[in-house]
């Protein structure tokens, strides 16, 4: 049986995939599909459904710019709407047709004999010219292996996969990690269980969260005025955006800006004890400065403890911490965030040679391509993340690069691009030697290093530095065969 051939493979179906295949139907670039594991798309946004979850990035720059949607009715959108908005996407720029849902990618090898990518789904064999990944970085749960877990009675479940099916009110519940997510969905439990127990293995710097419902006029005038609404998008893209020096160029900057984080906590706690524990030991920024304006109130609850001893042993119905308390659990929730190295490195994907995509490090050109893997493109790949400003830009600008580089090949009737391999050594030893006086590099651990402490995750400059080094694709930096 011949296996399905197409243009383009495009995998996941997030923010990035969407991008892709409406960049793609732009070009005149029509027979792709898009592989989606789950049994709907949306990415990030159909995945976390837990209580509260939400967006920190001001809605109106976290879209796209050609898809601008007036009707956000919050500065900072929740999950349902961000959602809707995907699904807008779908229907306005007919991407049903591409959509293959429930079907999981599990890996790919490159042809040289013809230049195309043999692509291993769960439905089943395909090859494609080009592969575009588009699966993020936040979509495999890190979960810790808690000693005795096997033994554990209690429901237990990831944030990133809630359960809404367990009833949470009046029991006892325990929650591992004090991130992103954990700050969001803690306020909102808080007040309908019996008892909640936080685990918190280091302190996160917290600062308030200015949101603001958008009325009914504000989304009239945004919808009739497209100047106002470009205005609007302006303004916030550039409020944020001014944040990139303290990032990149003046990290010692920062420690003026913990004082708004300081005051916030000062502000919402009163017990010193609390406090103290809750108060950072490394410089903000260093990880992921979060978001919340009601997060350190829901743990001044009578109901509610802070656990900042680690955790020792789970047994049947409770949790024994290494400070030899023991705690009743009736159920356990991980908020202990994702394995955030980059996603396809955890799939088979083979090279010229048999080389395995990102097996011994995590170097990429642009965020875009990888040296040995002709026709295959990443999306906001290695060292494209941001910790000040909208992804949805950077992906933009990954797409329109990625897209420029299947049109050539189109085009020219080549038979495959690869970057070459100096090509792509200089650009990495450029962007790390960046790196090296930011604030993520000041020696804290964060999710930004792998392990050998290398950063493999943030762009070292503002987003439009990204922008117009993805302006073209720059082919003669490629290996190109006819």
């Amino acid at each position: 049986m011949t296996a399905p051939r197409f243009d383009v493979v495009v995998i996941g179906s997030g923010f990035g995939g969407l991008c892709a295949a409406v960049k793609l139907k732009q070009a005149g670039i029509d027979n792709f599909v898009i592989l989606e594991k789950d049994a709907q798309f949306g990415g990030t946004w159909q995945v976390n459904t837990y209580p509260g979850c939400a967006v920190d990035i001001p809605s109106h720059v976290y879209s796209f710019s050609f898809a601008p949607n007036p009707n956000w009715t919050r500065r900072l959108a929740s999950q349902s709407e961000l959602l809707d908005y995907t699904r807008a996407i779908v229907r306005d720029f007919g991407l049903a047709p591409h959509l293959r849902l429930g079907v999981a990618y599990e890996g790919a090898q490159f042809e040289e004999e013809g230049g195309y990518w043999r692509v291993r789904t769960s439905a089943g064999p395909l090859s494609a010219k080009c592969v575009v990944s588009a699966l993020g970085a936040m979509n495999r749960a890190a979960i810790p292996a808690l000693p005795g877990i096997d033994t554990f009675t209690g429901a237990a479940f990831h944030s990133s996969r809630w359960n809404h099916d367990v009833d949470l009110r009046g029991k006892r519940v325990a929650v591992i990690g004090n991130g992103a997510s954990a700050i969001q969905f803690i306020p909102q439990i808080a007040p309908i269980v019996a008892q909640l127990d936080v685990y918190q293995r280091t302190a996160q710097w917290i600062v308030p969260r200015h949101d603001r419902a958008i009325g009914p006029r504000e989304r009239s005038l945004l919808t009739r005025l497209a100047p106002m609404r470009l205005l609007y998008r302006a303004f916030n893209y550039t409020l944020y955006e001014i944040n990139a020096p303290l990032y990149v160029f003046f990290p010692r900057l920062f420690r003026l800006a913990q004082a708004v984080g300081l005051r916030h906590l000062h502000r919402q706690v009163a017990d010193p004890s609390l406090r103290r524990r809750l108060t950072p030991d490394y410089t903000m920024g260093c990880k992921r400065v979060l978001v919340m304006s009601d997060y350190y109130p829901a743990l001044t609850r009578p109901n509610v403890s802070l656990v900042t001893s680690a955790v020792a042993q789970v047994r049947a119905n409770s949790i024994v911490s290494a400070d030899g308390g023991e705690r009743a659990v009736d159920v356990l929730i991980y908020a202990t965030g994702f394995h955030v190295g980059h996603a396809p490195g955890a799939i088979d994907v083979r090279g010229r040679g048999g080389k395995r995509l990102f097996e011994h490090d995590q170097d990429c050109y642009k965020g875009c391509a990888v040296a040995g893997f002709p026709n295959y493109f990443t999306v906001t790949g290695p060292n494209s993340g941001l910790g000040h400003n909208s992804m949805i830009y950077m992906i933009e600008s990954s797409v329109n690069y990625v897209v420029e580089a299947i049109k050539a090949i189109r085009a020219q009737g080549l038979h495959s691009v690869d970057v070459k391999a100096q090509v792509q050594r200089d650009f990495v030893a450029r962007v790390h030697r960046k790196l090296r006086g930011t604030i993520w590099n000041s020696g804290c651990k964060s999710w930004y290093l792998d392990a050998r402490g290398r950063n493999y995750a943030a762009w070292p400059g503002f987003t439009f530095t990204y922008r117009w080094a993805t302006r073209r694709f720059d082919i003669g930096n490629y290996v190109v065969r006819t």
